[in-house]
């Protein structure tokens, strides 16, 4: 394994000690207002480029953690033949599989060196992986593999924030000018989304419709939402 895979092993294993295990649940009246948004703003995105019968689209996730990703696109009517997913953490890899369909490829491994035909996928998807990576090398190698895998027509689909954290020191933000800088010759069409963590959290314990009220303001919103598209 490269340094950078080591790394990001240590990083993602102290990120899970004492962590809630309902952080992320969709009890939640935060997190359920999240899901909401970036799934409208996801199929206006799809809507706009085309796509509105996903059965036939081939679609790889990058990072795929323990599958919940997947299981969306399954909902939204991908077909389990057509998608794959590849994650670097066995635990989260077992998970999945035990979720998934068995005929989703679902694999363990470094992205940077997973073995996809050039030029075989519609879609490329990443979820919160680039801003775990801190080597800008390996951002790099990563983006140009994942690049070579689309066909022309095809996009990158990314969900990722753009701020760094001053009390985590184990991700950084990707801003819409690293984005472009790792796919230069891309058409990227992007939206702002998600209503900043800390301040949504506090306002949905008092009422979640505060989200809605709040999140009216563009400069709140902490991610981008993107449709990387190769000419």
């Amino acid at each position: 394994m490269t340094p950078e895979i080591d790394h990001l092993i240590e990083r993602y294993a102290r990120r899970t000690v004492d962590i809630d295990p309902n952080l992320y649940s969709l009890f939640k009246p935060v997190n359920l207002c999240m899901y909401q948004e970036r799934h409208r703003v996801l199929f206006d995105l799809f809507s706009r480029h085309g796509l509105t019968d996903p059965s036939n689209v081939r679609l790889l996730e990058v990072g795929a953690g323990s599958g919940n990703n997947l299981l969306e696109f399954l909902r939204m009517g991908f077909r389990p033949q057509h998608l794959s997913g590849v994650e670097l953490l066995a635990d989260r890899v077992s998970v999945a599989k035990s979720l998934l369909p068995y005929s989703l490829k679902f694999t363990q491994g470094d992205a940077s060196i997973h073995n996809v035909t050039p030029s075989s996928l519609d879609i490329v998807y990443q979820s919160l992986v680039f801003s775990s990576i801190l080597d800008d090398s390996f951002q790099l190698k990563l983006a140009q593999r994942m690049w070579n895998w689309l066909r022309p027509g095809g996009a990158i689909l990314w969900y990722d924030f753009t701020y760094n954290n001053p009390y985590n020191q184990d991700v950084r933000g990707v801003p819409l000018s690293r984005i472009a800088a790792l796919f230069p010759s891309a058409r990227i069409d992007h939206r702002r989304v998600t209503l900043a963590p800390p301040l949504s959290r506090a306002l949905c314990r008092f009422h979640p419709s505060l989200y809605t009220v709040f999140n009216y303001f563009t400069f709140l919103r902490t991610h981008l939402l993107c449709w990387i598209e190769k000419p």
